[in-house]
């Protein structure tokens, strides 16, 4: 083989090898490479808690997978409604991502024609990233031991009860209700700010009933300070095998979540969705993602825009029935 022929391959192989890099990095559209700088990505929580946590542990496997650099900004506030028209706002561009939990979805009644974006026509549904069930506890000194003798001294004794909650409209106050609709108790609610003091007042015994995720809540079941009544799943979660779940507890078999999902501002290019999609998928199947959710009592998804967008409506109508019939109002 002659040396102008070995050039000549040597072409050939690294134009394709190029086309292949740029077909890669052109998910913006046009023929626009993406992404050329950090990437803005939104938590409408404050640090430390599930969602934050998530966030960070799915975009630093994606930034190891991709080489991006993704930077997570913390903007708490206005129950998520800050940091969500922050990005509602922001330019499609493909520069900024928000992360959602189920609050979202009840925002969409609890603060219909008051919010300054539309909580569907304003986002693009990127990815649901993980399903975190919840837990139903009780204070200690509760007569009732299960779930069935919690609904029978509930009805014994209506309006005795009170369940507290990390806020009006959060998962775990909807959750409450739709219990109470369901089995026909008659609770009182008593909101909190945050799980935190909800918690401290369940362990005092100034309220009686607390729903919310696992990785809040069981630590102090073990640790004999409060005792745990049903897991609002279809199964024992793995992270504890040891509670049962309200059906196998003496109740209707409801399940409850709170959840995590991604999204971008509507308008960002179908392709660059599609990419961060992929890559979320492709974070939340990896091996130590999923340990590290288990850990948390989050049931890992990663799926595609379609199907993130599908549950997210599905949702929104499941917690607007619960939210009008429990006469729920907005802080």
């Amino acid at each position: 083989m002659t040396f102008h022929r070995i050039t000549r391959l040597a072409v050939v192989a690294l134009s394709l090898v190029c086309c292949g890099a740029f077909a890669q990095g052109t998910a913006g559209g046009a023929g626009q490479p993406w992404p050329t700088k950090p990437i803005k990505w939104i938590v409408p929580y404050p640090p430390g808690g599930i969602t934050d946590s998530a966030t960070r542990m799915v975009l630093q496997k994606v930034q190891e997978q991709t080489g991006w650099q993704i930077v997570v900004e913390n903007k708490p506030g206005a129950n998520s409604l800050l940091g969500a028209d922050i990005a509602a706002k922001s330019a499609p561009d493909g520069y900024t991502f928000l992360t959602v939990i189920a609050a979202h979805a009840a925002n969409a009644t609890l603060y219909a024609g008051r919010m300054p974006y539309d909580p569907v026509k304003s986002f693009a549904p990127v990815s649901l990233v993980g399903i975190a069930p919840l837990i139903m506890t009780a204070t200690n000194n509760l007569p009732a031991k299960d779930v069935k003798e919690l609904i029978a001294y509930g009805k014994a004794n209506p309006g005795k009860l009170s369940f507290g909650s990390s806020g009006v409209g959060a998962a775990a106050h909807l959750t409450t209700e739709l219990f109470k609709q369901t089995v026909g108790v008659d609770m009182v609610h008593v909101p909190y700010k945050g799980t935190a003091p909800a918690l401290q007042d369940l362990i005092g015994g100034n309220i009686q009933i607390l729903v919310d995720t696992p990785s809040a809540l069981m630590p102090h079941v073990k640790a004999g300070k409060i005792k745990a009544m049903g897991m609002f799943s279809a199964n024992r979660l793995p992270a504890a095998p040891e509670v049962p779940t309200i059906a196998e507890a003496g109740g209707p078999a409801l399940q409850s979540s709170t959840w995590v999902m991604f999204l971008a501002p509507a308008g960002v290019p179908s392709a660059i969705v599609n990419r961060m999609a992929a890559e979320t998928a492709k974070a939340v199947a990896s091996p130590d993602i999923k340990g590290r959710f288990e850990a948390l009592g989050i049931e890992p998804v990663g799926n595609t825009p379609d199907q993130a967008a599908k549950f997210l409506a599905d949702e929104i109508a499941k917690w607007s029935k619960v939210i009008t019939a429990a006469g729920v109002k907005a802080e």
